[in-house]
C-alpha cells in the first residue's frame, strides 16, 4: 500500500466516524504531533488523550470532509486538507478547516503537524 493509499484510507476511517480505531491503526507508539499553536505532544498515550478530549468538547457534528490528499512516496510525506463543521459543548458553533502534514516511517506516522484556521482562536 502506497503511502498516499494509507493516508486515503485514514481520512476515510475518519470520515465514517471512525477516528479511534484509525488512530491506533495508523499513528507509531512514539509520534510526534505538533499543533497549529505550537504546542507538541510526544507519543501515543498523549496523543490519544489529546483526542479523547477534543472529542468531549465536542457537542454536535454537522458535517466534514476532504478537500485533497497528496504524497511525496520517496520521502514517506502525505499532506490532507480537511474540514470540519461542530458545535462546542459551550454552545459555539465553528467550522474549522485544517492540513495535516504527516511523516510516515512503515505504515506508521511518526511525525504530525497540524496547520489549521479555527475562527475565534
Amino acid at each position: 500500500m502506497t503511502y498516499l493509499q494509507k493516508a486515503m484510507d485514514l481520512q476515510r476511517m475518519i470520515g465514517e466516524g471512525k477516528l479511534m480505531d484509525a488512530f491506533e491503526k495508523y499513528y507509531d507508539d512514539n509520534v510526534v504531533v505538533v499543533e497549529a499553536t505550537g504546542d507538541t505532544r510526544t507519543g501515543k498515550d498523549v496523543q490519544r488523550k489529546a483526542i479523547q478530549d477534543w472529542m468531549g468538547m465536542i457537542k454536535e457534528a454537522h458535517g466534514g470532509g476532504v478537500g485533497a490528499i497528496t504524497s511525496n512516496e520517496a520521502a514517506g510525506v502525505t499532506c490532507a486538507e480537511s474540514w470540519v463543521d461542530i458545535t462546542f459543548q459551550d454552545g459555539n458553533r465553528v467550522k474549522m478547516e485544517e492540513v495535516a502534514v504527516q511523516k510516515w516511517e512503515g505504515d506508521k506516522i511518526v511525525h504530525e503537524r497540524f496547520y489549521y484556521n479555527m475562527p475565534g482562536t
